[in-house]
Formats: C-alpha cells, sequence, structure tokens
C-alpha cells in the first residue's frame, strides 16, 4: 500500500515539494513518520491514547529535523472541522478505519473537505465484494454463504498499515464496496483517481507467521495483483485514491 501511495504522490506533485499530510486515524504512526522522514508536514489524528503513547515514542527516537515535520494531535477523526480549517491539506489518509465507523458518509465528506484543490485522499478499506473469500478458502462453508449478501464481518484479527501486529477486537465491523464508495467519491467532490486491491494473496496467513525468506518477491507479486484485473478485485483490502476538484 506504501508503493501504491508514493506512486499518487509522484504522479500529482512536484518532485520536492513539501506536502501538507493529514493521517486520520494514524495508530502507531507507521505511515505518519514514513512521510515525515520523506521531507513532508505530517499531522497525525488519533483517538487512541495507547497508539498516540507508541507514536509519540517512535517519532522520539527521530532527528530534530523529522521530529519538527510530525505533530500529533488526539481526536476522532469525525470532528477534523473543530481542529483544521478546509483546505489544509495537500494529501488526507484515512487506512483502516472506515471498517470501525458505522455511518462513513460524513467522515469522507470532511475529510475531502480538508483537501486543497487538486488534493489527494487515499482510503483503505475493507472489500465488501470478497468477504467470501477467507471463509471459503478456508472451508467454512456457512460462513462463506453468509458473506455474500452481507457487508458485516467478525474479523479473525486486525493488522493494518497504521498498527502493524494484529489486533484481536472480538466485535462486528463493516466492509465497502467499491462501487458504493465511488458514487460516494463523486459526492463529494474527489471522484476516484485510481484503486488498487492489498492483500490479495496473503490474506489468509496466520498470526504470528514469519516473514518468508523470499519477502520482496513476495511484495512484488502483491503490488503487480494489486494492480492488474480480475486479481485486485478479489483483494481483501481495498485502496482508493480520490483527488479534489
Amino acid at each position: 500500500m506504501a508503493r501504491q501511495l508514493d506512486e499518487q504522490i509522484v504522479g500529482r506533485f512536484p518532485v520536492g515539494k513539501r506536502l501538507r499530510v493529514l493521517d486520520v486515524g494514524m495508530g502507531q504512526g507507521t505511515q505518519a513518520l514514513r512521510l515525515a522522514r520523506a521531507g513532508h508536514q505530517v499531522t497525525g489524528l488519533e483517538q487512541d491514547a495507547k497508539m498516540i503513547a507508541v507514536a509519540r515514542e517512535s517519532l522520539a527516537g527521530e532527528p530534530e529535523g523529522i521530529r519538527e515535520r510530525m505533530r500529533i494531535i488526539e481526536g476522532d477523526g469525525r470532528d477534523t472541522g473543530v481542529h483544521f480549517l478546509p483546505g489544509s491539506f495537500d494529501v488526507v489518509l484515512c487506512h483502516g478505519v472506515l471498517m470501525y465507523v458505522e455511518e462513513p458518509d460524513p467522515l469522507l465528506a470532511g475529510l475531502a473537505r480538508m483537501l486543497a484543490p487538486g488534493g489527494l485522499l487515499s482510503l483503505l478499506v475493507r472489500n465488501g465484494d470478497a468477504l467470501a473469500i477467507r471463509p471459503g478458502l478456508s472451508g467454512d462453508w456457512a460462513g462463506a454463504l453468509a458473506a455474500f449478501d452481507t457487508t458485516a464481518y467478525l474479523p479473525h484479527s486486525r493488522t493494518d498499515s497504521n498498527r502493524g501486529t494484529p489486533i484481536r477486537l472480538g466485535l462486528d465491523v463493516r466492509a465497502d464496496r467499491l462501487k458504493d464508495l465511488t458514487a460516494t467519491l463523486a459526492g463529494i467532490g474527489a471522484p476516484l483517481h485510481a484503486w488498487y486491491g492489498v492483500r490479495v494473496f496473503t490474506d489468509t496467513a496466520a498470526d504470528g507467521a514469519e516473514v518468508p525468506a523470499d519477502v520482496e518477491t513476495l511484495l512484488a507479486v502483491e503490488e503487480k495483483a494489486g494492480r492488474t484485473d480480475p486479481y485486485r478485485g478479489v483483494a481483501a483490502l481495498l485502496h482508493l485514491c480520490g483527488v479534489r476538484g
């Protein structure tokens, strides 16, 4: 997903431009720190105190120049209008968050308002069109059959790009369908520009599985599949990139 995001940033903004980035639901700050290290001015918004503590600890270990480029704010992503003025950011990230929001449309509209004209909105969501894949591959036929007609699911565990480690939540969450999100993005003035699949082949990996020796080849396969039909359409996650008109 990071490679996909970088591709969109490079293709949209002048090389070397220091971008204003907002990471909503930044978790432990993996993406926020990565972009701060790349020279961008990054604001991380997170409501979980434990995640904020981890992010602050990681930031404290960075060189002064990187620490100065990143700030962390405790808050809910649905309240961006309280913290920031409209058009304050060139890039807004919202990765692994929508699945925990029952009514995502107000959140998405608020994120779009944060973008300057031509700004990039990056969303990572659970793929509601592929919920039957995981139970089907594991032989859970009843679970696979039920998954065709719903966008709700009980996660096996959560591992996302912002938090990095599996977290068993034990609560029902929701997925999004590409068609619905495409319509939503058009309606909020940040129409879909590009989309990718994430975790096409690796979503069924066991928790705690060792990183394979050929991890670079694995990543190359996932990256290729994530941009290639029909594979990207059955990925566990979708990475959608909208552009503010």
